[in-house]
């Protein structure tokens, strides 16, 4: 197998799992999907009683698939071209399972994302935590926000 071909295929696998990690909206305050276009949502206020920094993993804990096996097929072929007869077999299968790991880790790593978990004292006394994608504006402490539910959604807007 020529060096061309690896490195083509290679880079093709990096850049569909880059674009398969930004794929996902979810969790954002600012993106709705269609379906959640020109629907009715009950608006509470509060205010913003702490906000700390939390992760968000787009793939709810489930392995990724396309980085597991992408980076085992590419593991296997780059192992099999070093060596020859069974050496090359060991290699290919050595360089598959190593593949496998680490294209699962980048995937991972692709999944996850940057979050807030904001906590609220509604006007009526009661507490609401609520997590979402921290690519909106920043709350602080104090600050006074809307609650915007709908469907088992909450969101926190200015």
């Amino acid at each position: 197998m020529n060096r061309s071909f690896v490195t083509a295929c290679a880079s093709a696998l990096l850049v569909s799992v880059a674009l398969s990690g930004c794929a996902s909206m979810g969790g954002s305050a600012d993106v709705y999907s269609a379906s959640q276009a020109q629907r009715e949502s009950s608006v509470r206020f509060g205010t913003v009683e702490s906000v700390r920094g939390v992760m968000i993993d787009d793939s709810n804990g489930r392995p990724g698939l396309l980085g597991t096996i992408g980076g085992g097929a590419l593991g296997g072929i780059a192992g099999s071209a070093i060596g020859g007869g069974r050496g090359s077999i060991l290699t290919g299968i050595i360089g598959g399972l190593a593949g496998a790991v680490a294209g699962n880790e980048v995937q991972h790593h692709f999944e996850q994302k940057r979050g807030v978990e904001i906590t609220v004292r509604l006007d009526d006394g009661s507490l609401r935590a609520i997590t979402q994608r921290a690519d909106g504006p920043m709350f602080y402490a104090g600050e006074r926000v809307r609650l915007l539910s709908e469907g088992g959604i909450t969101r926190v807007t200015l």
